[in-house]
C-alpha cells in the first residue's frame, strides 16, 4: 500500500528525476524509524524502475494519526503502519520532526544503517528551528534557524558525494570561499559508504550571483542609451572581478588538497573528436545550429592542435551564477556536487579548471540576454546585452589571471572550445525545452568576445 501511494506521489516532486516517463516498479529497499509515535518519522531509500534505468531516492516520512492543515500541502496519502492507519506525508516541511536530524548530526548518532558525523572542533544548537526551503530542484535543503542548512541528497547514488569531500578538504585549507562544514549523513548502499545529506553554516544575509547580475542587466536596459555600461547605477563589473579572483583561488585551493594531473596531446585530441560528435548530433536535431557549426568545428580544430599538456585537476564541475553567493566579505561558492545527472565517477574526475571558467562566461551570456526571450524590444537592446556581457567577461577573467589563473595560449584555445562544447549542450536543451530562449545560446557562435 506505501509503494502504491509513494508511486503516485514520487512523480509529481520538483526533485525527481524520471520526469516524462513512466514508472514501472518502485519497491522500498530500506526503512528506518527515526521518531516513533505521534508524529513518527521514517527514513526510506526507494528504488524507482523505468524502463532500463533505475534509482534511487531518499525520503524522509511523517507519519501522525491526523494531519494538522499546516502540513495538508505535503500530504501523500493514507495507509496502514504499525498496526493502525496514518496520515503519511513529507517530514522536511515538519520542523517537530526536523530537529532530529539535528540533534543527530550533533550528537554523531547511529541509528540503524545510518550515521551522523559531527565535524571534529564544531558546536551545534540544537535548538534552532527548521524551515524548509522552496526553491532546490534536484535536492532539498532544510534551515535550521540562521544557523545551518542541510541539503538532503534526493537521488541517491553510492559513495561519497564530491560536494562533501570537496567542502571539507577545502575548509581544511582554510579556504574562505566554502561555508564551513558542520556535519554530514551517511548510509550503506551497496556495500559503499554513501553521503545522504551534508550540513554547513547558513549564508542568511547573502545574495546569489544570479540574482545580482540580473539586477545589474535591468538597470542598464533601463538607462538611457548614451550611458555606458561602466557608468549605469547597478554596474557589476567590480563583483565579476571579485568573483575572477575567488574562483582562481578555489582551483588553487582543490590543486593543494587534491593534486593535479596533465592530459596529453593525444587526449587532448581525443576530446576533440568527442566534442565533434556531440556537435553533429547536434546538428541534426536542431537545424538551425547548422549556420553556425563551422564556428564550433574550427575551435574544436584549434583544441586538436595543441601539442603540449594541459592541467587537469579537480573542479567545481557545474559552476554558474546560481552556484555562487555574494556576503559581506567575500565570494562563496556552492554546491560541488557537480552535475546531478552525471555517475560520481565522472564528477570526481580531473579536468581543466577552464571547464568552471567556460562555464562562469557562459552564466554571463544569459544573465546578459535572457531577458531579451519574447522582449518586445529585444532587437533594440541586444547591443546592450552583448556590452553588459562583454563588460563582466572582462572582469571575471581580469580578476582569474590576476589570482594566478592561468591564460596561456594553449588555455585561450582550450577555453574557447569549452564555451562552444557547453553551448552547443544548451542549443538542444533550449530546443528541447524553452524555445524562444534559443537565440541565447546561439549568439555564441557569432560574437567575438
Amino acid at each position: 500500500m506505501l509503494a502504491e501511494l509513494l508511486t503516485g506521489w514520487i512523480a509529481d516532486q520538483r526533485w525527481f528525476a524520471g520526469k516524462g516517463r513512466p514508472i514501472d516498479d518502485l519497491s522500498i529497499e530500506s526503512n528506518v524509524p527515526l521518531v516513533d509515535g505521534d508524529p513518527a518519522l521514517a527514513h526510506l531509500i526507494v528504488k524507482v524502475v523505468q524502463g532500463e534505468r533505475t534509482t534511487r531516492y531518499q525520503l524522509l516520512l511523517g507519519l501522525r494519526d491526523a494531519l494538522s492543515s499546516r502540513l495538508r500541502h505535503v500530504y501523500i496519502g493514507r495507509c496502514e503502519w504499525g498496526g493502525r492507519e496514518r496520515d503519511v506525508y513529507d517530514a522536511a516541511h515538519d520542523a517537530e520532526l526536523m530537529g532530529r536530524l539535528l540533534h543527530g548530526v550533533a550528537g554523531d548518532a547511529t541509528v540503524g544503517p545510518l550515521s551522523f558525523h559531527r565535524v571534529p572542533g564544531v558546536e551545534i544548537d540544537t535548538s534552532q528551528r527548521s524551515l524548509v526551503m522552496t526553491a532546490e530542484q534536484s535536492n532539498t535543503s532544510i534551515v535550521f534557524g540562521d544557523q545551518y542548512i542541510l541539503k538532503m541528497f534526493r537521488v541517491v547514488i553510492p559513495g561519497m558525494n564530491p560536494e562533501l569531500e570537496i567542502v571539507r578538504a577545502l575548509a581544511d585549507e582554510g579556504s574562505h570561499h566554502v561555508a564551513r562544514p558542520f556535519g554530514w549523513v551517511e548510509g550503506t548502499i551497496d556495500g559503499e559508504a554513501t553521503t545522504l545529506a551534508i550540513m554547513q553554516a547558513f549564508l542568511g544575509g547573502a545574495s546569489e550571483g544570479w540574482a545580482m547580475a540580473l539586477t545589474s542587466v535591468r538597470d542598464l536596459y533601463a538607462t538611457s542609451r548614451e550611458v555606458s555600461a561602466g557608468d549605469a547605477g547597478g554596474d557589476f563589473a567590480a563583483e565579476a572581478e571579485r568573483l575572477g579572483v575567488a574562483t582562481a583561488e578555489v582551483h588553487r585551493e582543490l590543486r593543494e588538497a587534491f593534486g593535479y594531473d596533465a592530459l596529453d596531446p593525444d587526449e587532448i585530441h581525443a576530446m576533440a573528436e568527442l566534442y565533434l560528435a556531440q556537435l553533429e548530433r547536434a546538428v541534426e536535431e536542431v537545424p538551425a545550429l547548422s549556420d553556425h557549426a563551422d564556428v564550433a568545428r574550427e575551435a574544436y580544430d584549434l583544441l586538436a592542435s595543441i601539442d603540449e599538456p594541459v592541467l587537469v585537476q579537480r573542479v567545481h564541475g557545474d559552476y554558474h551564477l546560481g552556484q555562487v553567493m555574494r556576503t559581506y566579505d567575500d565570494w562563496i561558492v556552492l554546491d560541488f556536487e557537480g552535475e546531478p545527472g552525471q555517475p560520481l565517477a565522472e564528477r570526481r574526475a580531473l579536468h581543466s579548471p577552464l571547464r568552471d571558467v567556460a562555464g562562469m562566461l557562459r552564466s554571463f551570456e544569459y544573465a546578459a540576454r535572457h531577458l531579451l526571450a519574447d522582449h518586445p524590444d529585444a532587437e533594440t537592446l541586444e547591443d546592450r546585452a552583448e556590452e553588459w556581457a562583454v563588460r563582466n567577461r572582462a572582469a571575471f577573467l581580469s580578476g582569474y589571471t590576476r589570482s594566478g589563473g592561468d591564460l596561456r595560449p594553449a588555455d585561450v584555445v582550450m577555453m574557447r572550445a569549452l564555451e562552444l562544447s557547453k553551448a552547443v549542450y544548451e542549443v538542444v536543451y533550449e530546443a528541447r525545452n524553452r524555445p524562444s530562449w534559443l537565440p541565447i545560446p546561439l549568439a555564441a557562435f557569432t560574437t567575438k568576445h
